[in-house]
């Protein structure tokens, strides 16, 4: 039987200018997220859609959480096998088509770009190979309707 985990986030909109949503320019986008006993999170629009480019918006942290579940689930799989890990990181890159009246926009694929330094030369191929395993366990990619790839890059300090 499988376990369950319950989620909770409050998003909260800070956007009302005076008139509410009165037309497509009257209001701000900007929110902030609210977890119990972590951080605020500043958040709004993409600025393509009148947000503010200093804030995270929703398509940049559903890249950030696909990249993350991944390294996570790497690291723990190259723990499992003996592969010290000493440096992680990852270029990822989504793309998302807008969509027209027909199709609502959508995410169409994301690529990460995982640069990881192990340090064992024998372990390279086996280091390779668990980026398939943690994109299968990986709890995010599992949700998505899209294609994740992984172009990693494995280096021996």
């Amino acid at each position: 039987m499988s376990k369950q985990h319950t989620y909770r986030a409050t998003v909260e909109w800070a956007g009302n200018l005076g008139s509410g949503t009165s037309s497509y320019t009257a209001y701000s986008r900007d929110y902030t997220v609210k977890i119990t006993g972590k951080p605020e999170l500043h958040g709004s629009s993409d600025p393509a859609f009148r947000g503010d480019k200093t804030r995270h918006n929703p398509e940049d942290m559903l890249l950030a959480a696909i990249s993350a579940c991944h390294k996570l689930w790497y690291l723990h799989l190259c723990g499992a096998a003996s592969i010290i890990v000493t440096a992680y990181t990852d270029h990822a890159e989504a793309v998302m088509d807008e969509g027209d009246n027909a199709l609502p926009g959508r995410f169409i694929k994301a690529t990460l770009r995982p640069q990881v330094t192990i340090t064992q030369a024998q372990h390279i191929e086996q280091a390779k190979a668990l980026h398939h395993e943690a994109h299968r366990l990986c709890f995010i990619a599992n949700s998505l309707n899209f294609e994740v790839a992984c172009e990693c890059e494995i280096t021996v300090a």
